[in-house]
C-alpha cells in the first residue's frame, strides 16, 4: 500500500504535468524544454582537443623551463634540435659540397667569414660549432681543412695527418705472422704447418681490416649529427680515380700504432 508520502509526490507530478498541457499552445514548448534540460545534465563532461593542447604545452613550457634552468643552455635537456642551428638549415638549403683538398684547406679556421671543416673518409664535415677544439689554437686545430682518416685510427697525429688507409690494419696483426716459420721437414707436417701460417695470417689482416672499419664508422658517427647534433655532414672531397695508387709507396706504422700490435704469445680474436 502506498505511503502518504509517496502519493503526495505523484499528487505533485500530476499537477505539474496537467498545468503544462493546459498552457496552450506554449505548453508543449515550455514542457519540451524543461524535458531537454533534463537530458542535458545526465551527459558527462568531454575533453576537447582544445584542452588537449593546453595541457600538453602546458607540459611543454614546464619542461623547456625546467631544462634551461638545469642545462643553462637548452631546452631540451642538451639536445640541439637542427631548426636551432641556422648554419646547419644553410647547409641543407644550399646541398653538398664537393671541394677538391685544396679547396678544403682554405676551411681551416684561419678565415673568420669561413666555417670550419675537416674531411673522415672523404666525407667533409662542419665542425664550427666547436672553434675552441678546432679553430686556431685549438687542441684539434690539425685536423681542420683536411682528410686526416689515418690519425683518427692510429693516433699519430704528427705522422698520420693523411687519408691513406693502405697497410693500418697491420696494427691490429700479431707480431707471430710477420714472418714464415721454418719448417723442419718437406713431408706432409712441413706442408700442413705452412698451410695453417697462412690460413692465420690472412684471417689476422681481415680481421684487422674489419676493424679499421669499425674505427672509422665510429668516428664518423661523432661528426654525423654526433654531440649533439652540432656537427654535420656536408659534402665530399673530389679526387680521381685511383687516388691512392699515385700517393707512392705504402706507409709504414708510426711508433704509437706499432706498440698497440699484439704481441708473441698474444692471439686476437676474429
Amino acid at each position: 500500500m502506498a505511503t502518504p508520502d509517496l502519493r503526495s509526490r505523484h499528487t505533485a507530478s500530476t499537477k505539474a504535468s496537467r498545468s503544462l498541457d493546459s498552457l496552450s499552445p506554449d505548453g508543449e514548448e515550455a514542457k519540451e524544454e524543461i524535458e531537454s534540460r533534463n537530458d542535458d545534465t545526465l551527459i558527462p563532461t568531454r575533453i576537447s582537443i582544445l584542452d588537449i593542447l593546453r595541457v600538453l604545452t602546458g607540459l611543454f613550457l614546464l619542461s623547456s623551463s625546467l631544462s634551461y634552468f638545469i642545462t643553462n643552455d637548452s631546452i631540451f635537456w642538451g639536445y640541439r634540435p637542427a631548426f636551432t642551428r641556422p648554419a646547419r638549415i644553410r647547409a641543407w638549403l644550399r646541398g653538398p659540397l664537393l671541394l677538391t683538398e685544396s679547396e678544403l684547406s682554405l676551411y681551416n679556421g684561419t678565415d673568420p667569414s669561413r666555417p670550419i671543416y675537416l674531411a673522415l673518409n672523404s666525407t667533409i664535415y662542419d665542425v664550427s660549432a666547436s672553434p675552441h677544439l678546432y679553430g686556431p689554437g685549438g687542441s684539434y686545430h690539425f685536423f681542420s681543412g683536411r682528410d686526416a682518416t689515418r690519425a683518427f685510427v692510429t693516433g699519430c697525429f704528427e705522422e698520420d695527418l693523411t687519408p691513406d688507409l693502405r697497410g693500418v690494419e697491420e696494427m691490429f696483426v700479431s707480431e707471430e705472422v710477420d714472418e714464415e716459420p721454418a719448417m723442419g721437414g718437406e713431408g706432409e707436417e712441413g706442408k700442413g704447418g705452412k698451410r695453417e701460417w697462412k690460413l692465420r695470417r690472412e684471417r689476422e689482416w681481415r680481421v684487422g681490416r674489419g676493424k679499421v672499419r669499425v674505427s672509422v664508422s665510429g668516428w664518423e658517427k661523432v661528426f654525423d649529427g654526433g654531440k649533439g647534433g652540432k656537427y654535420f655532414r656536408v659534402g665530399r672531397v673530389r679526387r680521381e680515380e685511383g687516388w691512392e695508387g699515385r700517393l707512392g709507396e705504402r706507409r709504414k706504422l708510426c711508433e704509437k700504432a706499432r706498440s698497440q700490435r699484439p704481441k708473441k704469445g698474444e692471439r686476437e680474436i676474429a
